[in-house]
């Protein structure tokens, strides 16, 4: 085994991928037990004050368990390649579950905003805070959602590190106040988990898409978007996003209402000491890690543009057709009218399952538009022209299917 492939005591296999801070590498444990190995990058091992912070965070971090969270188990971060150990969790990030299989319903959807208020309320009940909430920092392993990397980007926020004046983290998950330069706290987190968690129940971004600066002026200035969140999650996920940090609930509380168990809380003097506040923050500027969540919602907003398209135009083709066979063959009008109301109601059903009230509208709406079209049509042209109309469309969507 070469010296290469060791980290200290560990024996990297593979590489799983890098953020903000460092290169995570599949590894084994002395006793031949799975974990993730996070080297830090050299410009972050460069910054001996923030390493320092880490290690006083990383005692405390190595106390903090939960089924939710992938625990802290060692760290090196004196030596010429700093890094720290995870357990490690076999699944996919929640982003990466989302941009493929759209947004979660039921019990999966319970079960990730019950499992990321547990881990909250036990990172929190350590006196440790995440900071960087969000979909890439979330594992969903067998349906569980597990949380990673919490207190590292708290640890290593520094001017040395990020550049100056800048905010760590991922606009549209980090709270007004943060953005604003204030001080990112257990509130902070609760707003990252409203945002999370609206996301995987809607499949859209509660703050927007588009250039980091503009959300990040959505998020201080405008309410969230949470029309497709489902009607008994709605309310605790606007309380979660409220602008004012008192009114957001705590993760206990959160615990609570979704009916998980919050962890006890960890005696006070087994909590970490409070660092030293940095300098309030004058602007925001976006991390190089953004473009995966963007891509997520490009994703999802791209099926939602089919899936009109798709409704809009079998209404007009349907609409055509019954109107050119109107004369010719009446049951055939009917059969095609009503195929395709049944279609419509059908993906209206789906939206009222999944508390999608535009979505509803949007199908009734284009129902009744193709009925309209129906008879516009057969009152105003001759059932020769309508023929033509009908035999013309045809030729045009298939020379575009195959062009395409």
């Amino acid at each position: 085994m070469s010296t290469a492939d060791r980290l200290g005591p560990y024996h990297l296999l593979s590489r799983l991928g890098a953020g903000g801070f460092g290169e995570v590498h599949l590894a084994l444990d002395p006793e031949g037990r799975t974990v993730a190995v996070k080297v830090l990058h050299p410009h972050v091992a460069a910054d001996g004050a923030a390493l320092a912070r880490l290690a006083r965070e990383v005692e405390t971090m190595r106390r903090v368990r939960g089924p939710h969270l992938a625990e802290v188990l060692d760290a090196e971060l004196t030596g010429p390649r700093p890094f720290l150990v995870t357990r490690y969790v076999q699944g996919r990030s929640l982003g990466a579950v989302l941009a493929e299989g759209g947004p979660l319903r039921g019990e999966e959807l319970t079960r990730l905003a019950g499992g990321l208020a547990e881990a909250l309320a036990a990172i929190h009940a350590a006196g440790v805070v995440h900071r960087d909430l969000k979909p890439a920092n979330v594992i969903l392993a067998d349906g569980e959602p597990h949380v990673i990397d919490f207190g590292i980007a708290c640890a290593l926020d520094s001017p040395s590190v990020t550049a100056p004046g800048a905010v760590l983290g991922t606009p549209g998950y980090l709270a007004p106040e943060v953005l604003s330069g204030g001080e990112a706290s257990p509130a902070a987190d609760v707003f990252a988990w409203g945002a999370t968690v609206a996301y995987a129940a809607s499949g859209r971004q509660p703050y927007g898409t588009g250039p980091p600066p503009a959300v990040a002026y959505r998020v201080v200035h405008h309410d969230p978007d949470l029309d497709e969140a489902p009607a008994w999650l709605a309310p605790l996920l606007r309380e979660s996003l409220a602008r004012d940090p008192a009114a957001r609930p705590t993760a206990a509380e959160l615990c609570v209402r979704l009916g998980v168990a919050a962890p006890p809380p960890v005696p006070a003097e087994r909590r970490r000491r409070p660092a030293a506040p940095e300098p309030p923050t004058q602007e925001w500027r976006p991390q190089s890690r953004e473009t995966a969540g963007q891509e997520v919602d490009a994703r999802a907003r791209h099926r939602d543009k089919v899936r009109r398209r798709w409704v809009v135009g079998s209404g007009v083709v349907s609409g055509l057709v019954a109107a050119a066979a109107h004369q010719y063959v009446p049951e055939m009008s009917l059969l095609v009218l009503s195929a395709y109301g049944v279609g419509v109601l059908v993906d209206a059903g789906a939206g009222v399952m999944a508390g999608a009230r535009r979505r509803v509208v949007f199908d009734l709406v284009s129902g009744a538009g193709a009925v309209g079209l129906y008879a516009v049509l057969i009152a105003l042209f001759s059932p020769f022209t309508l023929l033509l109309a009908l035999v013309t469309a045809l030729l045009v969507l298939v020379t575009v299917a195959f062009a395409g």
